[in-house]
């Protein structure tokens, strides 16, 4: 049996913590390890605060998606904004990349994903938005009840 959840919010900093605890609430049901938590939550944080910042660039009526769905120990996470997208995803990419060091960024957020998850997926089309797709198979897990 699979369970989902749709939300959205607008694209202010202050919302990241509100959407990487939302997520891990919703997954719990699925009894992860607090690795697997941890890991979830580092990523939605990652993917969102790339959405506010570099998908809306300070733009607060833009507004942050996220879809989620849980199915036989599966997390399949997808953040996607309507905002600026990138022009070069694979340089976009690049470990210590960040199109914003006046911000003070690590450019790790997209390494830190490929890391973290079993797949990532990045699609982008410049001036239409952004999509990333996780997705983490987590060890043990509950099967959802009916």
């Amino acid at each position: 049996m699979k369970n989902e959840m749709h939300i959205q919010f607008s694209a202010l900093s202050e919302n990241e913590s509100f959407a990487r605890v939302t997520v891990a609430a919703f997954i719990t049901q699925l009894d992860p390890t607090m690795d697997e938590l941890t890991e979830i939550k580092t990523v939605v944080s990652e993917a969102v605060t790339n959405a506010i910042i570099h998908g809306y660039d300070g733009f607060p009526e833009g507004l942050v998606h996220i879809d989620c769905e849980i199915a036989e120990g599966t997390v399949s996470i997808s953040i996607w904004d309507k905002g600026m997208g990138i022009e070069n995803v694979d340089e976009a990419k690049q470990p210590l990349y960040t199109s914003k060091p006046e911000l003070e960024r690590s450019g790790m957020g997209f390494t830190i994903m490929e890391n973290f998850m079993d797949e990532v997926d990045i699609t982008s089309i410049p001036g239409e938005g952004t999509t990333v797709r996780l997705v983490k198979h987590l060890k043990k897990s509950k099967t959802l009840c009916n």
